[in-house]
């Protein structure tokens, strides 16, 4: 008896939950409770046809019937259907789709996020190169005292590098042999022309010319002056010491003589250099080099003389590359009054670059994503919508918009990044910012984002309104 107790009542147990499945199902009590209605033999998700309506401002506020936001008193818009839905939408919900890109701000939150708007005008813009640069002498403003006769170096008038020579005074006086015994002829060459000059034979007559012009040249190729030629004529002696000059006025840079010394013909004396005009030869990145052309002005700055630029000229740009520093040299020449610029002096070169006249705004306004570059652009009063733009060169806090703006448009330079965050609570519109390196992990596919919940308004804000 006891045995079939515990048979019985597990059968009438099991027989109760049957019938009561069969029952639920067939009303489609079921269908409501999970989610799935029979449909042709296959199941699938219910997909509900009455619309819902939320605030574009706070989409997590969803109501069956039309109204305005419990929040910020905004009028509520249509809610949209999913993603998959959306190549069947109307003309309506498409615009509705595009109102949930713009995100509107009242005047105190404009206060409280700090958001401030300029008007995108056209101007000129100026692109500042900064670069660095080494002083060097002119080349062409160089010069050598060499010794045009072998002899000894009798007497030196510049003892010291650093002086100052010019081309009217001798720099050193040479005793040679060779250099007095031509002198000597030459004296004989003019006192024979003189005995010369009245013969009645023309040949000879002539010949007393030609011995004086071949004297000459031989004294003029030891580096006698003509006019040192004209008093040796006019005094009738040689000189035991010839002034050797220097070729062109300046600073003696190096003295490889001492007094004394024998030297041979073409060595060098002395190294002079010219310091009234230098060059500066500055380093430009290649990135860079497209902007620099020759006569461009350049703003010289030393640490030497603070707040006292000096300026300059590109004369020229060396047709090669540096490949160990990626820098192209450029020389600037430029005037040196009072030798204020030393050679080997390091400096600091600024070349500003005219980039023509586009749309400009300020850097701040440009969200950069790393793909695409956005700004918040106002609409009309209070609403603000996204728009893709393509920058140009920038310059100190300005950029240009090469496409994407007009002039008079007005974009958010500040709060713009908490205008995106607004969007992005909508799940539209907004930034992506997980293209920076470090951003946030992208949103599973039709799921939408979890938003922060607001602080409700005494009286007015209704938990049944939301669907979190």
């Amino acid at each position: 008896m006891a045995l079939n107790k515990k048979i019985t009542i597990p059968l009438t147990i099991l027989t109760l939950v049957v019938v009561a499945v069969s029952w639920i199902y067939k009303s489609g009590k079921l269908s409501k409770l999970t989610g799935f209605h029979k449909d042709d033999g296959h199941n699938h998700l219910e997909q509900t046809s009455k619309p819902l309506y939320t605030c574009s401002m706070h989409p997590f506020i969803i109501k069956d019937k039309p109204g305005t936001c419990p929040i910020c008193g905004m009028e509520l818009i249509k809610k949209l259907a999913d993603a998959q839905n959306s190549a069947v939408q109307t003309p309506e919900q498409k615009q509705q789709a595009d109102m949930l890109g713009h995100v509107s701000l009242s005047p105190t939150q404009r206060v409280m996020a700090n958001v401030a708007t300029v008007a995108a005008n056209k101007s000129t813009l100026n692109k500042e190169i900064n670069a660095v640069g080494i002083v060097q002498y002119d080349q062409s403003r160089q010069a050598k005292v060499t010794a045009w006769i072998a002899g000894r170096i009798d007497k030196l008038h510049v003892n010291t590098v650093g002086s100052f020579v010019t081309r009217d005074k001798p720099v050193a006086e040479v005793y040679s042999p060779d250099l007095l015994a031509t002198q000597q002829e030459y004296l004989l060459a003019v006192k024979s022309r003189e005995q010369l000059k009245n013969s009645p034979i023309p040949s000879i007559s002539q010949n007393g010319d030609g011995l004086v012009s071949s004297a000459k040249q031989r004294l003029m190729l030891f580096g006698v002056k003509e006019s040192q030629i004209a008093e040796l004529e006019k005094v009738g002696k040689p000189n035991i010491r010839l002034p050797i000059f220097t070729p062109q006025s300046g600073i003696v840079i190096e003295k490889m003589v001492q007094q004394g010394q024998y030297v041979n013909v073409g060595e060098v004396l002395f190294n002079v250099a010219d310091l009234s005009t230098v060059w500066v030869e500055i380093e430009i990145y290649e990135n860079e080099f497209p902007n620099i052309h020759i006569g461009q002005q350049v703003e010289i700055r030393s640490q030497s003389f603070p707040g006292k630029p000096f300026t300059g000229r590109i004369a020229f740009i060396y047709p090669f590359l540096d490949p160990k520093t990626r820098t192209v040299k450029a020389r600037v020449e430029m005037p040196n009054p009072g030798m204020k610029l030393k050679p080997d002096m390091f400096v600091n070169a600024i070349i500003m670059v005219p980039l023509g006249s586009a749309i400009v705004v300020p850097v701040t306004a440009v969200m950069d994503t790393g793909k695409r570059q956005v700004v918040w652009v106002e609409s009309s009063p209070g609403m603000f919508e996204p728009r893709d733009v393509q920058v140009g060169q920038q310059s100190d806090d300005k950029i240009q918009i090469l496409s994407g703006l007009k002039t008079g448009d007005k974009v958010a330079v500040s709060g713009g990044y908490l205008i995106d965050s607004e969007s992005q609570l909508k799940g539209a519109g907004g930034v992506d910012h997980s293209q920076h390196t470090g951003g946030a992990k992208p949103e599973t596919k039709g799921q939408a984002p979890t938003p922060a919940p607001l602080p409700a308004k005494k009286g007015t804000l209704k938990m049944d309104d939301m669907k979190m």
